[in-house]
């Protein structure tokens, strides 16, 4: 009897051990899906405009994929939500004299806190735009925000507690362009690094825990801050922060901030340097409204780096809404069209009138493109054909602040939905 009972015993911690190994693997493998489907800063984790989601849909029905919320309350401006363990983080504004961040469950889109960054930065703006613009940067248990008026600040995701503040204007000499700081700050290790512009501190980089200086870049040729957000490259045997400026696009070494080269040829005729670079294979791909885009092939020289032209063409992708490279593609818009064309050479593959000028994410073998118009369409990336999978408009599209202004924001890929700001709206679709 004795020895059943023993035996029972063991069998039953087996049992147990086996049930406690597959809750740890559960929760391994949840973690990690939780983890892959965040999209924690601008353009998602990667900063290239690619969501690491699987698993969703490839064709949407006429009226578009099922909608799961939309809110109206939001608040004024253009930022893109970053969504990270359930909740969207994002900046808005409620007038001129109050921008802030705000924390909301991303499962109802309900507020969970507010905290407030400052004022609208260059509020006399012409043409007047003026409203919060930045994408929040999440890492752990703190975001980092950069208000329109050059207030960049670390909060505490839990309830919005500030842990450090600057301002880019007084503590660097700041100078941004006309519409004000558009920029969502960049983590690179322990440094955030964003632009101020001007001539003492074009770039910078601060300790991400105290935000205290580590180093400053005073570009040889001073520059304004424009409305691109900075990415990391590397490339010719150097790690780089690439940003474009108001007077072009720029790398410096990311340990020192040692201007490294600079190309002067995407500057947009609006003085709108607006889409973020786009780097792969050793080149970096700019473009600027009204003016064009091209690519820089990185060349190590002399212990430097130096930038050679492969193209450029007032005809390539250039519109507020970016590009994304997949494979050896570029997908991205003009005023009128979406392009493919061939990320080293330059070659146009096709064009299609598609949304026109539009804001471009990809996820799963798709792309995600929010029109101007305020369309949202879903597209099969192919260097051999535009194929498109879907096309809807958002109910209850939101007033214009002025006949000029366009629906701007951009889409986000994250946990199976698909996110959409225009203004004070925000709506969520589910996409698994």
């Amino acid at each position: 009897m004795r020895n059943q009972v023993l035996a029972a015993a063991r069998w039953e911690s087996v049992f147990s051990l086996r049930a406690a190994c597959g809750a740890v693997l559960v929760l391994l493998v949840t973690a990690g899906g939780a983890f892959a489907a965040d999209w924690p800063q601008w353009r998602g984790p990667n900063r290239d405009g690619i969501s690491k989601e699987t698993g969703l849909l490839r064709d949407w029905p006429k009226e578009g994929p099922k909608l799961l919320w939309h809110v109206t309350d939001l608040g004024d401006g253009y930022s893109t939500p970053a969504i990270v363990g359930g909740r969207l983080y994002v900046l808005s504004n409620k007038g001129n004299d109050n921008e802030f961040v705000q924390a909301r469950d991303s499962a109802n889109g309900e507020e969970i806190w507010t905290t407030r960054l400052g004022k609208v930065g260059n509020p006399n703006q012409q043409p007047n735009y003026a409203a919060a613009r930045s994408t929040p940067t999440v890492e752990g248990d703190v975001l980092y925000a950069l208000g329109s008026d050059g207030d960049l600040a670390c909060l505490e995701i839990g309830g919005g507690t500030v842990r450090w503040q600057k301002n880019l204007r007084t503590d660097f000499k700041g100078k941004p362009g006309t519409w004000a700081y558009s920029e969502s700050p960049l983590i690179d290790g322990d440094e955030l690094v964003c632009t101020p512009g001007g001539s003492e501190a074009t770039l910078v980089s601060l300790s991400k825990k105290t935000g205290e200086v580590i180093w400053r870049s005073p570009l040889p040729e001073a520059d304004e801050a424009a409305y691109a957000s900075a990415i990391l490259v590397e490339a010719a045997g150097k790690r780089q922060i690439v940003q474009l400026l108001q007077k072009g696009l720029v790398g410096v070494d990311a340990k020192s901030g040692k201007f490294l080269w600079r190309y002067s040829k995407p500057v947009s005729r609006f003085n709108a340097n607006i889409p973020t670079p786009v780097a792969g294979d050793g080149f970096v791909y700019a473009g600027s409204a009204g003016t064009g885009g091209g690519a820089v092939k990185l060349n190590a020289s002399q212990g430097g780096v130096d930038a050679e032209q492969v193209y450029f063409d007032v005809k390539m992708p250039a519109a507020i809404g970016g590009a994304v490279k997949i494979g050896d593609y570029l997908y991205g818009t003009t005023a009128q069209a979406l392009l493919c064309i061939e990320f080293a050479t330059g070659q146009v593959k096709w064009q299609e009138r598609a949304l026109g000028a539009a804001a471009i994410c990809y996820a799963d073998g798709c792309l995600y493109l929010h029109g101007e118009n305020g369309e949202v369409a879903l597209v099969e990336p192919s260097p051999d054909s535009y194929r498109e999978k879907g096309r809807f408009t958002p109910p209850d599209q939101p007033k214009r602040a002025n006949s000029m202004e366009k629906a701007w924001a951009y889409p986000a890929v994250a946990d199976g939905r698909l996110y959409v700001r225009d203004r004070g709206t925000l709506w969520c679709y589910a996409v698994k």
